[in-house]
């Protein structure tokens, strides 16, 4: 019975797609409203389906109902309730359904939201977006059926999710996090997409476009963020990114989202570079889909894979069709995006924008090159090569330093043509925070020289970030206001340009924290047994072991060790690090135990345990871990601070620059 509910509903939604897509587009090329109309309740409609399949699939986990096949491949009777219920997103067929709801929840949301002021738009964008989940529907519906009847005799019991999805409480948000951030491109997608039909992106279309590509950007950022500490805190070797291929298919669209943002930025104010941003959104969107091609096909081998099937070549057949409509619907319409003359400037800060825009794109282009040449070499040679993190580093590490520098020299310069006596003051002016930079880097032990010239560019960008953005506080500050209320005005009056500095600040914090915790990183490695080698030094660390034990659980064995630690003769608690032992799976997992301190981790990982007590231990003293995920969480925060809507009224006006251009 649940099969055959789950798979009418996701039938249904398939047929709703099916007829929204071409009422959409035919609405848009009649200007109907009422055609309109109806795509709108098309949008809400599939919403509901999704959402009704995706609470049917759930019902069928947590009642173990193994006559629905997906259960049976996922749900077991001792897997925890709470695990239970993120199996959804565990394997293919669930994830594919759950990716169903979330471009359900983002074009009924869209519909919602938008549903005022842009209607020589909407229709054409719905029209793309439902056609866009024709395909995901399909795939739900057919070759991905997470609702197939399990074929008889049903089973009992289940093996329960991949344990590496049971390991840690971040994959319960993580995947979900992730999918929002991909998912959601397909929104500004068919808003590119409708804008080239209408032959215009006019500012009132402008503003929703960013709108719609932060948010998912913003998912992106902590997507990547907890991929990156569930790697840390789960897989054991100390290290949060290795240029990992699943990693680096995360990492793609959000470089070039992030380089649409700032396109969108600059034809907001000086109406240049529509056709550029139009382009960077559609290119956002194909990389989303190579990068599921890349999780689902099983053509790279990396950990974060955790769904290898065989519905690869239909990812890769309908990446083609994008590729190709989105070529053709390019060079028919994009001549129509044409910029207003006379306003394009190098030597000012839409110079500065483009640059960091060309950067963006050649980092974006090496990860690509690095992440798909293994795949091209053994599907035309039949030869298996790896690209590893020597090449990455090598290439990506200098495109990621000039980009922190052009983080500090655009806000630095002013829009439009500049006189250039006040650039070169504007942009010399910041040098001394530069060396102050390297004098604090200096004076902590820092010796390496990507440190040191990470520390540089940190400096420059931060006095550039905190001189720019208090720059409007500071004048109303002068004309009598207290600060506290003149910083309190000035954000509310311009959120989005203090969301970005914000942003920026989280940029060079994550910046530096990567670059001193990759340099700076110490191991050590011992067998400790409590009758006869209990301790082990680790830097200024002691450690003690003074029990090893076994935990049985329902789904798993335990085999745990509790370390007495002190750090230069101070007790500094205990760490309890562990080798898990699933039923369904062959080799054991390493589950790390980790100190976090706001200079360094201390991170302990079990190798082995012996039949006699021993233990193999692995102790890694890295520095600055921590403020990589605070940086990230300031990031998204800024992000997030640019969807605020303004205040209105007029501000109060300031010498100079307006609030939002001395910000900006």
């Amino acid at each position: 019975m649940i099969s055959y509910l789950g798979l009418g509903l996701v039938l249904t939604a398939l047929l709703v797609c099916a007829v929204g897509a071409p009422v959409g587009f035919v609405a848009g090329k009649t200007r109907s409203a009422s055609g309109l109309t109806w795509t709108r309740r098309l949008a809400f409609t599939f919403a509901l389906l999704m959402l009704l399949a995706n609470l049917v699939m759930e019902w069928a986990l947590v009642t173990r109902d193994f006559s629905v096949s997906y259960v049976a491949q996922v749900g077991s009777k001792a897997t925890p309730l709470h695990i239970t219920i993120v199996s959804l997103w565990s394997s293919l067929e669930g994830s594919i359904l759950f990716w169903g709801l979330i471009l359900g929840l983002y074009i009924a949301a869209f519909a919602y939201f938008e549903r005022r002021g842009h209607e020589d738009y909407m229709a054409y964008a719905l029209g793309a977006m439902f056609a866009v989940s024709v395909f995901f529907s399909f795939l739900i519906a057919g070759p991905a059926n997470p609702f197939t009847a399990t074929p008889p005799p049903i089973p009992t019991d289940g093996p329960g999710p991949n344990p590496l999805l049971q390991n840690h409480v971040l994959m319960i948000i993580h995947p979900p996090t992730l999918y929002f951030g991909y998912v959601g491109m397909t929104v500004p997608f068919g808003m590119a997409v409708a804008a080239l039909l209408r032959g215009q992106l006019g500012a009132t279309w402008l503003k929703p476009l960013r709108t719609w590509l932060l948010i998912p950007c913003a998912f992106l950022s902590v997507g990547i963020m907890l991929g990156g500490w569930w790697s840390y805190e789960v897989l054991g070797w100390g290290g949060y990114w290795a240029w990992d291929p699943v990693e680096n298919a995360s990492f793609l669209p959000w470089l070039t989202g992030i380089a649409a943002l700032h396109s969108a930025i600059v034809q907001q104010r000086r109406g240049t570079l529509k056709a550029w941003t139009v382009i960077l959104v559609m290119v956002t969107f194909l990389l989303t889909i190579l990068g599921t091609f890349l999780t689902r096909s099983g053509v790279v081998n990396s950990v974060h894979s955790f769904t290898q099937t065989p519905i690869g070549p239909m990812f890769l057949i309908f990446l083609g069709i994008c590729l190709v409509a989105t070529v053709i619907l390019l060079s028919l319409r994009v001549d129509k995006l044409a910029p207003e003359p006379g306003k394009e400037s190098l030597f000012a800060r839409e110079g500065a924008f483009l640059f960091n825009n060309l950067l963006l794109i050649a980092l974006m282009f090496t990860v690509l090159i690095g992440t798909l040449f293994p795949v091209a070499a053994e599907a035309v040679r039949g030869v298996k090569v790896s690209v590893g993190e020597p090449y990455f580093n090598r290439m990506a590490v200098p495109i990621f330093m000039a980009l922190i520098l052009l983080m500090g020299i655009g806000p630095a310069m002013p829009w439009g043509r500049a006189d250039g006596k006040a650039m070169r003051r504007a942009l010399l002016l910041p040098l001394p925070a530069a060396a102050a930079g390297v004098l604090v880097a200096l004076a902590f032990g820092a010796r390496s020289a990507p440190v040191l010239l990470t520390a540089a560019l940190a400096g420059y960008t931060l006095w550039v970030t905190f001189d720019q953005g208090s720059r409007p506080a500071r004048q109303r500050a002068k004309r009598g206001d207290s600060m506290s209320a003149a910083v309190s005005t000035t954000v509310r009056k311009a959120p989005r340009v203090y969301g970005a500095y914000i942003t920026h600040f989280g940029v060079v914090m994550t910046a530096v924290a990567i670059a001193i915790s990759a340099s700076y990183q110490d191991t050590y490695e011992a067998t400790l047994k409590m009758d006869e080698r209990p301790t082990m030094e680790a830097g200024n660390y002691t450690l003690t072991l003074d029990k090893v034990w076994v935990d049985n659980q329902a789904h798993l064995t335990a085999q745990k060790a509790l370390l007495k630690v002190e750090q230069s003769g101070k007790s500094r608690g205990t760490l309890e690090p562990a080798l898990n032992q699933y039923f369904t799976q062959r080799e054991p997992l390493s589950t790390p135990a980790v100190r976090t301190a706001l200079t360094h981790d201390l991170y302990l990982t079990v190798m082995n345990v012996g039949r006699d007590g021993s233990v193999g231990l692995r102790a890694i003293v890295t520095p600055a871990v921590v403020w990589i995920w605070i940086g990230v969480f300031i990031m998204t925060a800024g992000t997030f601070l640019c969807l605020v809507p303004p205040k209105q009224g007029a501000p109060r006006p300031v010498t100079g620059r307006t609030a939002e251009e001395a910000a900006s």
